[in-house]
């Protein structure tokens, strides 16, 4: 069983930044590729980023490319997500979740993730 928890959403001005924390319960986190993914009201969740377990493959969706970067402490067990120039439309709740496969590798689809935090909300104003 891994424990998730997700901090640092908050409101925030667009063009703005944030960075959001994801803390695991479990020291092997670092075996575990983790994903960030997004829920606006009426919407379905979708990816936003991803990084493999070693940290040296990362996948950020085209939506937030070159905006938002994901990465990871292993020593710590905590995957973040730093958002810069925050718009309106990424206005959402902000989950981690955790793929316990054997693989590793960067996913990006949620049925191959096994633990979810309990999500984070990011309010972005315009």
């Amino acid at each position: 069983q891994v424990q998730l928890v997700e901090f640092g959403g908050r409101l925030v001005q667009a063009g703005g930044s944030l960075r959001l924390s994801c803390a695991a319960s479990v020291r092997t986190f670092s075996m575990y590729a983790v994903g960030w993914f997004r829920q606006a009201p009426g919407k379905e969740r979708d990816v936003v980023a991803a990084i493999s377990r070693s940290g040296d493959d990362t996948y950020v969706a085209d939506s937030v490319k070159g905006r938002f970067t994901i990465s990871r402490d292993n020593a710590e067990n905590t995957v973040y997500l730093q958002m810069n120039s925050l718009k309106p439309e990424d206005t959402a709740v902000y989950y981690c979740a955790c793929d316990v496969s054997s693989r590793g590798t960067v996913a990006v689809n949620l049925r191959e993730y096994d633990y979810w935090g309990q999500g984070t909300q990011v309010t972005v104003s315009s």
